[in-house]
């Protein structure tokens, strides 16, 4: 039988093991997973990636259930052009998105079939090889795929054409205080063209940094023989650009 000191040790160290875990959470790291392909080729569906909390500094969203303590952001760190982070969505602050920031307070910014420009500048983009993705039914999906400079941050971007819905986009001044956000994979991305509109700088949750585990969908985790093949082992640990 135990001794109510060793009851009460016990107990403490759970509590300071539940204190510890939120101060990280909310101070320094958080992890999410990518659930669409928004961000392809850049991030995965299955991809595990954590995302620091202290490089904008600290918004009532970087707290759990994003308890309103205060307002705006505190502790303020520069967000930059090129930027993958993770924000809650204006609409519903209940949904995370992740995308790239493309354009700051202040920025004109506008496309015209397909091509982005940034305060009358078209963003340099080059082709190179295209990408063929398949769905669960094998069906094939081939996009076009360029390296995009966005002020000297080089990634890659998909597109199916120049020629899509949202490929078009009439130019906007972005508003002081929110930045206009966008997914690598163009044509097949909700963001600041539709449904995410301007995002205030109050909703970003953290900068994306690092991948720390991956899995694709050709196996099952009650089938640990299929756990060598489902994980793409060459993510594992990557840095995201």
């Amino acid at each position: 039988m135990e001794k109510p000191n060793s009851v009460m040790d016990t107990i403490k160290t759970v509590i300071y093991a539940i204190v510890i875990a939120v101060l990280i959470r909310t101070l320094a790291f958080e992890p999410f997973k990518i659930p669409s392909s928004s961000m392809y080729p850049t991030l995965y569906i299955g991809d595990y990636l954590f995302v620091s909390k202290y490089t904008y500094g600290y918004s009532k969203h970087s707290l759990p259930l994003s308890i309103p303590l205060w307002e705006g952001r505190v502790w303020k760190g520069e967000l930059k052009r090129g930027d993958v982070v993770v924000f809650k969505l204006p609409s519903d602050e209940r949904i995370d998105f992740i995308k790239r920031v493309v354009a700051l307070p202040g920025d004109k910014v506008k496309l015209i079939k397909g091509r982005l420009f940034i305060n009358d500048k078209m963003i340099e983009r080059e082709q190179i090889e295209d990408y063929v993705d398949r769905d669960d039914a094998g069906n094939p999906t081939r996009y076009k795929q360029y390296i995009e400079d966005l002020e000297g941050v080089k990634h890659n971007i998909f597109e199916i054409s120049d020629n899509e819905t949202f490929d078009d986009f009439e130019e906007i001044t972005v508003p002081e205080g929110k930045f206009f956000a966008m997914g690598d994979n163009r044509d097949r991305s909700d963001d600041s063209r539709r449904i995410v509109g301007m995002v205030p700088m109050e909703n970003i949750v953290g900068k994306a940094r690092v991948l720390f585990f991956s899995h694709n969908n050709e196996g099952a985790w009650y089938k640990p023989w299929t756990w060598p093949r489902i994980i793409r082992w060459r993510r594992l640990f990557s840095i995201i650009k």
